[in-house]
């Protein structure tokens, strides 16, 4: 039988899920990040699947989602994206820290995975954190400051208002460089990392994703299987039910 607790982590709202003869056990931890606009209990089938395997699994509620909203729009939502991806980043220190010192989790076996905004996220928390294990990345982008720049590309082609000014720009380009993972690809260390992206895919765009795993298959010479990317020719923004279990396989094997 799989548990589903609703807990909080210090301030974070999380699901925390695990088979029930395992629940307090000491155990190797997926941190799974859900995607913009979406909800922690939106993913459940990732986490399913994940305890099924035996791992532990937490499922964070992303600032000004779910039960943290704050009322804000989805265009309005959209002004805080970056905010929001780096507080995740953040936050998984905080959900790391307690669960190791709980004696719930093997500080040794700890994954990352997310859908886009959560995806996006994991990309930056492997620039940012040794201590994670493998990551998979489903319809994210590691290029930060080059993904920001087209998000406000778009946002004027659909003639959203920008109520930003250049020099804040510039000091959200100069906090996004230290989660870059495009700017610092040897801070992955050969970790197992897997992308997922649909070629169709009109939100985060594949090409970025793609681009940064052909210029950085070489750094994993040598190395079986530990870095990988599977395209889906027909999807758009949605993670295909291979995918999904491409993730869980994907830790199984490297967790």
């Amino acid at each position: 039988m799989i548990l589903v607790e609703k807990k909080r982590i210090q301030h974070i709202p999380v699901l925390h899920i695990a088979k029930q003869n395992q629940f307090s056990d000491r155990m190797p931890l997926i941190v799974f990040l859900h995607g913009f606009t979406s909800t922690m209990e939106r993913n459940m089938h990732y986490a399913y699947l994940y305890a099924e395997k035996g791992f532990r699994v937490i499922m964070p509620e992303a600032k000004y989602h779910g039960s943290r909203s704050e009322g804000l729009s989805e265009i309005e939502l959209g002004f805080h994206f970056w905010e929001i991806v780096m507080s995740s980043i953040e936050e998984l220190s905080v959900i790391k820290a307690e669960l190791v010192e709980e004696g719930l989790v093997d500080h040794t076996r700890i994954g990352v995975a997310g859908t886009s905004m959560g995806g996006i996220t994991t990309l930056g928390a492997m620039a940012k954190y040794e201590w994670i294990t493998a990551g998979v990345s489903l319809m994210g982008n590691p290029s930060y400051e080059q993904f920001a720049l087209w998000q406000l590309n778009e946002m004027e082609k659909r003639n959203v208002k920008i109520n930003i000014s250049k020099e804040e720009i510039s000091d959200l380009l100069n906090q996004l460089k230290q989660y870059d993972l495009s700017q610092q690809p040897e801070k992955l260390n050969n970790r197992p990392l897997l992308f997922w992206h649909g070629r169709m895919d009109p939100v985060v765009p594949y090409e970025a994703a793609y681009h940064f795993y052909e210029q950085n298959r070489k750094n994993y010479e040598g190395t079986v299987g530990m870095f990988k990317f599977i395209t889906d020719e027909h999807a758009g923004h949605n993670v295909s039910n291979a995918g999904v279990e491409a993730s869980a396989e994907w830790f199984a094997k490297h967790i």
